[in-house]
């Protein structure tokens, strides 16, 4: 997933870990790290790892968790 052609209204309520990755311009290694410990509501289901989409972007414009 090309990051110049990512747009917050064209991805899916829910985001998947690649999609992080791309959209944070970051190694697997590095995403699953902050997925392990995030800053932001995380949701496992079983090994799959699932973040909101408004949660996520929040966090990423700097808005205040809680």
């Amino acid at each position: 997933m090309d990051r110049s052609l990512i747009k917050r209204e064209d991805l899916p309520e829910v985001l998947e870990p690649k999609q992080i990755q791309s959209i944070l311009n970051i190694g697997r290694r590095q995403t699953y790290v902050l997925l392990n410990d995030p800053p932001f509501h995380v949701v496992r289901i079983g090994r799959l790892i699932k973040v909101p989409k408004e949660v996520f972007f929040n966090w990423l414009d700097g808005a205040k968790q809680g």
